[in-house]
């Protein structure tokens, strides 16, 4: 017996090594060109696109998490409601709020002229301003 004669026990199938010729044309089912027609290709993980989005330098304020509060002006408040009082219970009423959980915040745009009494909102300094010119009282 000679080297050249000796056989294994175990029968090993052979691969199919693509890309060598063969029945299936020249890209033997590669395709032309391109990434994956490459030997030894690797396609790039998808976490590395999402890293390359995230700004680099600091100081990039991203939104924050608290939801916004809805905002209301004076002079939008003069319209709607013809009471003198008004906190989120009566916003709740006349269907502007749906939960008391919802943050408020009224704003100094239009004019008011009747005085108005504000409980539990918060307010901006022009409308601030412009209720106590008119007379009306802002309790927290």
């Amino acid at each position: 017996m000679q080297l050249h004669e000796l056989k294994s026990l175990n029968k090993r199938r052979k691969i199919k090594r693509i890309g060598r010729g063969g029945k299936r044309g020249t890209y033997s089912g590669h395709g032309q060109k391109g990434q994956k027609s490459r030997a030894g290709h690797k396609i790039r993980p998808s976490e590395r696109d999402l890293f390359m989005r995230i700004p680099k330098l600091r100081g990039v304020s991203h939104k924050s998490l608290r939801p916004k509060p809805i905002i209301l002006n004076v002079g939008d408040l003069a319209k709607i409601i013809q009471d003198s009082n008004l906190s989120k219970k009566i916003l709740i009423e006349k269907g502007i709020l749906k939960k008391a959980s919802i943050s408020v915040k009224i704003l100094g745009r239009g004019e008011i002229k009747k005085a108005m009494n504000l409980e539990g909102l918060k307010v901006s300094a022009s409308a601030r301003k412009k209720i106590e010119t008119a007379k009306g009282k802002i309790i927290l």
